[in-house]
């Protein structure tokens, strides 16, 4: 098993992903080649010609052909993917749809496609057809019973100001300083994906220290971004002129200091903590009294972390709908404790409890 914090492998990803272990990758970004088709060269209205993808590796003898090679991929990263590990994979309308219906034929679980809304397409100069302003991505768990996967909707909602992050993503695509350039001043890789989205997706659906696979690795964009995420990365690539260009880029890269790479999470994601551990941690006792809100209703803690008010009694949640006459209750929140400035609720106990164990 690769261990290095960044890998580069040079040669064919099937090859190369043959001799990766079952299980050992956290998440795969993959942007295969698209299958574009091209049928000549592509000029603008002033006769310049377009510098578009026409290199070998983008060229398949027919649809047949690039079904088999799609499917030989994406059956390794499966079995590579940990259980609990998802892939995300990006196209154009040539190809995403071949890759979507091969993605559920192995098994893998469609969780999303993100619409990637580029600000600054390229026109359509032969003017035949709509500007093409977008591009797809698939979001998928390696399974369908797949229960846990990695999903940071609490970050991804802080990181949009505070409201859900939807599936369309508006972002340019790569201009100006960020666009990699060879000695001949063109550009190093035609298909070079801006490390804005690469930084959505890893933010999306990784942790720091997680290992993702990038089987076409291109000009390095997804060790780029996850060099400063703090994620490790293995990038596989065929081309030794693209893993020049991906090396000095990513060398040039400074992580994020550990400490600033916390998640934000919810509170649904942390370690669920019972009310009778208050109790064995002393900061509450038998016989201490608890108040609802507004300190009207009362209620006395017993030993066994149930409470008792007149004659009704239960856990904090039951006996708290009870007197609050409620279908339900969340009793952390609703019952209160005496201190030196009046009622706080009981949860400021269990975030101590949840400190202390963190």
């Amino acid at each position: 098993m690769v261990e290095a914090a960044e890998t580069i492998l040079q040669g064919d990803c099937l090859e190369i992903l043959a001799g990766l272990p079952d299980k050992s990758v956290d998440l795969v970004f993959a942007d295969p080649p698209y299958n574009l088709q091209l049928g000549g060269d592509l000029h603008r209205p002033d006769n310049s010609k377009v510098d578009a993808v026409d290199d070998a590796w983008d060229q398949f003898d027919s649809f047949e052909a690039y079904d088999t090679f799609t499917r030989a991929w994406l059956k390794e990263c499966r079995r590579v993917l940990k259980d609990e590990g998802a892939l995300w994979v990006i196209g154009s309308y040539h190809n995403i749809f071949r890759v979507g219906a091969t993605l559920q034929d192995l098994g893998f679980w469609l969780l999303n496609d993100v619409v990637w809304r580029k600000t600054n397409p390229m026109p359509n100069f032969k003017g035949t057809r709509l500007t093409n302003a977008h591009e797809t991505l698939i979001w998928a768990a390696k399974s369908q019973g797949q229960r846990r996967y990695t999903f940071n909707y609490d970050a991804l909602k802080v990181f949009n100001d505070d409201v859900q992050m939807r599936s369309d993503w508006t972002l340019p695509i790569c201009t100006g300083e960020e666009r990699l350039k060879g000695v001949d001043g063109l550009k190093a890789h035609p298909t070079q994906k801006p490390e804005a989205l690469l930084h959505r997706v890893l933010l999306a659906s990784t942790r720091p220290g997680d290992l993702v696979l990038d089987p076409f690795f291109g000009s390095g964009t997804t060790g780029a971004a996850a060099k400063r995420l703090g994620r490790r990365f293995i990038g596989i690539e065929r081309e030794q002129a693209y893993i020049e260009v991906a090396k000095a880029r990513i060398a040039d890269v400074i992580p994020t200091p550990p400490e600033q790479l916390a998640v934000t999470t919810s509170k649904r994601s942390e370690p669920r903590i019972p009310f009778g551990m208050i109790l064995e941690a002393g900061l509450l006792h038998a016989g201490d009294e608890l108040y609802c809100p507004k300190g009207k209703r009362s209620a006395r803690v017993r030993a066994d972390g149930s409470l008792i008010s007149g004659e009704m009694s239960g856990s904090i949640h039951k006996l708290g709908a009870l007197v609050d006459e409620a279908t339900a209750c969340n009793g952390w929140t609703f019952w209160h404790m005496k201190t030196d400035r009046g009622l706080a609720p009981i949860d400021v106990l269990r975030v101590r409890v949840r400190a202390g164990l963190a």
